[in-house]
């Protein structure tokens, strides 16, 4: 497959320099530990929702978006961030997000009412969206040699996940130590740190500067983040009210815009160049369904075990720590497999435990309910997504560099939230466990189906090129 102006379907990769002769592990862990705050957020406050509602006198329903305020502007905002690193440079996207971070995390902890508090979590989100892709950028800028570079992903995945893991742990304690405004005040600090140890990475340098594609990058933000605030609203206050509706139906107008719009300028949101690639494509769609998977059943067990088995929250939360912890260790083998098998087999892998996830679910329901099927739907879950996941932003990060190494980190990761918000308003309102496994084995069949013919025609075009 030839593109207009290329000899190959190959995306061009542009000059860079790599951060030193050998990549610092000073800037890999001011990269780490930077995304590592952004999955801490995602977690960290919502065991203190009680005490802010104390605090605050805060309504029941303005509590809820203290929370999904972030998620939906993190969301909404993370195509046009990865176009907004590649135009003005990664390095300087990441330090002055990170900065942002800090200082809006200092202003979470100040405010004075839960209206505030919403405000300055949406500007939080923002800062977050604009540090993951340009982060990733300057990860694969690091390190030139693939199978390196597969590895540093593994590690950096494993970092970054460790924030979920230990979001609900440490809000709990500062909680208790000191109330909410604590669990914002832990933030500034390690933002510092990641921010020194991050000032010797080196700035990707594109071949050409690409011009801002302004209407593409407001209809991807309207899109991006009316999708999300649709699928979180209808997944958790029901499909019967018409705000979910409203905000589907914006976003599927804004998508249509957007693709009328982006066929006739010369430098779209998403350059063509990226859109060809049929391999980046599916490693995309893969990790969006491995994230729909993971955090809908994530969701519907939490409800479940709570109602049908009658566990407690402390047990409740006991039982997910097969699910949780080995997220902190597994993605370090899962780029140490694409560095030595490739990332099209590990994905198909683990797109394949999903469906075993989906049967042994089905087992739980036959059996009545055994914790010890949940159990082992939990393990081949986190195999599942800590596989699929770190194998497709390695992907994506060797095959799209330079230029466009950002807005395809931005659209991996647009992929990856719309897929959580999908999960819960897919799977959230399923009535049991046997239906939850139908869905998702569903899912997964149909994403190994349609990513390994996406892979297999990438690699018939590339080799005839």
């Amino acid at each position: 497959m030839t593109l207009p102006g290329q000899h190959s379907a190959t995306i061009p990769i542009t000059s860079e320099r790599p951060a030193s002769a050998g990549p610092s592990r000073l800037v890999f862990a001011g990269l780490a530990i930077g995304n590592f705050l952004v999955l801490l957020d995602t977690s960290i406050l919502n065991v203190a929702l009680p005490d802010v509602q104390r605090d605050l006198q805060a309504s029941a329903t303005a509590l809820p978006w203290t929370v999904v305020a972030y998620t939906i502007t993190f969301s909404g905002l993370l195509l046009a961030a990865g176009a907004l690193s590649d135009r003005f440079g990664a390095k300087r996207v990441y330090r002055r997000a990170l900065l942002a971070f800090g200082l809006l995390s200092l202003g979470c902890a100040a405010v004075p009412t839960v209206e505030l508090l919403i405000a300055a979590r949406v500007l939080l989100g923002a800062a977050a969206a604009f540090m993951v892709p340009a982060s990733i950028a300057l990860l694969a800028s690091m390190f030139p040699d693939p199978a390196a570079r597969a590895r540093a992903i593994g590690t950096w995945a494993a970092v970054t996940s460790s924030g979920l893991l230990f979001g609900p742990v440490l809000g709990g304690l500062l909680v208790t130590a000191s109330g909410w405004r604590l669990v914002f005040l832990v933030n500034p600090p390690i933002a510092l740190v990641a921010l020194l140890l991050s000032r010797r990475a080196s700035a990707v340098t594109a071949s050409a500067v690409r011009p801002l594609d302004i209407p593409g990058i407001g209809l991807s933000i309207v899109m991006l983040t009316a999708l999300t605030f649709g699928l979180i609203q209808g997944g958790t206050h029901g499909w019967s009210q018409p705000v979910a509706w409203i905000a589907l139906t914006v976003a599927a107008v804004a998508a249509a815009i957007l693709v009328a719009v982006e066929r006739r300028v010369s430098h779209p949101v998403l350059p063509a160049a990226l859109v060809a690639r049929r391999d980046i494509t599916a490693s995309i769609a893969a990790a969006a369904v491995a994230t729909l998977v993971f955090y809908g059943v994530l969701y519907t067990l939490t409800l479940w075990l709570q109602r049908e088995l009658e566990l407690t929250p402390l047990q409740t939360g006991l039982s997910f720590v097969p699910m949780t912890l080995p997220m902190c260790i597994l993605p370090v083998f899962a780029g140490r497999l694409v560095a030595r098998y490739g990332a099209p087999r590990v994905i198909l892998v683990g797109l394949a435990l999903d469906v075993v996830a989906g049967a042994l679910l089905f087992g739980a329901t036959s059996t009545g309910g055994a914790l010890g099927w949940i159990i082992g739907a939990e393990i081949a879950l986190v195999l599942a997504s800590t596989t699929v996941i770190p194998a497709a932003t390695a992907h994506v990060a060797m095959q799209a560099r330079g230029e466009i190494a950002g807005v395809a980190q931005g659209a991996l990761n647009a992929g990856r939230q719309a897929g959580s918000a999908l999960g819960v308003a897919v799977l959230g309102p399923l009535a049991g466990l046997s239906q939850v496994g139908a869905v998702l084995c569903a899912f997964s069949v149909a994403a190994i189906a349609g990513v390994a013919a996406a892979f297999r025609t990438q690699r018939r075009a590339t080799s005839g090129a």
